[in-house]
């Protein structure tokens, strides 16, 4: 797979699972939690997804991406206090969607990029992680995260929340 190590296919894989299972739980319930199965699917195979990015090196030493997955593994040990013992009282709900949701974006950063500078095969879009473009996309997916996010707030506002 695309001068993949078998550490990185797996990566792949399963963030690939991830991401359909965190949309398929936003559809569903219009949030990421850990009571519906593609919830829990979407939370299981993003710690997966974070944990294994912890060990790929393709491009040098520690850098974003890595620095990224441990930002997802905190939202998500953040998340599931929050979701399973109530510990910041009413603001629980709260920070277990923040949390959650903030995960969605650390998918697409490295999603984003790792895309377009490896498809297609032989030909990628973009030539490196630092082409400019990135800005640009970085920005576009950062509109769409805050967007997304502040639909969140307003339905669990609507829902009583405050």
């Amino acid at each position: 797979m695309g001068g993949l190590t078998s550490l990185g296919v797996v990566h792949t894989l399963v963030s690939l699972i991830a991401i359909v299972s965190g949309v398929v739980s936003l559809v569903q319930s219009r949030e990421i939690s850990a009571t519906s199965s593609a919830g829990r699917t979407y939370l299981v195979t993003t710690l997966i997804t974070a944990a294994t990015g912890l060990g790929i090196f393709q491009h040098g030493g520690f850098g974003p991406p890595h620095a990224l997955s441990i930002m997802t593994l905190l939202a998500l040990a953040v998340g599931m206090v929050a979701a399973k013992t109530g510990a910041f009282g009413r603001a629980s709900h709260l920070v277990q969607l923040v949390s959650f949701s903030s995960t969605i974006l650390f998918h697409a950063i490295p999603g984003v990029t790792e895309s377009l500078t490896r498809l297609p095969p032989g030909a990628p879009l973009l030539p490196s992680a630092e082409a400019p473009q990135f800005k640009i996309l970085y920005t576009i997916v950062l509109v769409l995260f805050v967007v997304g996010l502040v639909l969140q707030l307003r339905r669990l506002r609507a829902a009583g929340w405050r």
